[in-house]
C-alpha cells in the first residue's frame, strides 16, 4: 500500500514539490516518500488509538470529511519535512496545506470508486492492522480476544 500512496503523493507533487524552488531537485523523491510516510503513519496511528471512524471519514470523504484530521496529518508532516531537509517551517506548512488535502481527495475518490481497484477500504485497513482483512477482519481478531 505505501508503494501505492508514494505514487498517488508523486502523481500531485507538482506545484508543491517538483516545481517548487523551496525543495531542492534532489531531494523531491525524498520529501514526496516522506510526505507518504507520513500519511501512512498519521493512519496507523488512528488506527492504534481507537480512531478508525476517523480513518473511514477520510477515506470516505476526503479532506472534507474529518478537517482537523487533515491539519493533524499536515501539521505533522510539515513539520518532519523542515526537520529533515532544512527547509523553513513556513515553507514546509506551505507545502503540505497545498498538497494533503488533494492527496485525500484524491484517495478518498479511489477508495470510493467501484471500477478503481488501486485503493479499497479494506486493503487499506488490512494493511494498517497487519493484514487483519480489514473491518471485518478486525472485528473477528478483536472477538477472538474475549
Amino acid at each position: 500500500m505505501l508503494d501505492q500512496l508514494i505514487n498517488l503523493v508523486k502523481e500531485h507533487a507538482g506545484s508543491a514539490i517538483i516545481d517548487n524552488t523551496d525543495v531542492p531537485n534532489e531531494k523531491n523523491d525524498a520529501v514526496i516518500n516522506t510526505t507518504a510516510n507520513g500519511i501512512m503513519d498519521h493512519f496507523k496511528n488512528l488506527a492504534g488509538n481507537g480512531g478508525l471512524s476517523n480513518i473511514t471519514s477520510l477515506l470516505q470523504q476526503g479532506a472534507n470529511g474529518n478537517g482537523s484530521e487533515v491539519n493533524n496529518m499536515s501539521s505533522n508532516i510539515a513539520s518532519t519535512i523542515a526537520n529533515q531537509f532544512g527547509i523553513d517551517p513556513s515553507k514546509a506548512n506551505g507545502i503540505v496545506q497545498n498538497l494533503i488535502p488533494t492527496v485525500m481527495n484524491s484517495l478518498s475518490q479511489k477508495t470510493n470508486d467501484p471500477n478503481d481497484n488501486s485503493f479499497t477500504m479494506d486493503g487499506i485497513l488490512g494493511s494498517l492492522t497487519g493484514g487483519a482483512g480489514g473491518l471485518g477482519g478486525m472485528m473477528d481478531s478483536f472477538k477472538k480476544m474475549f
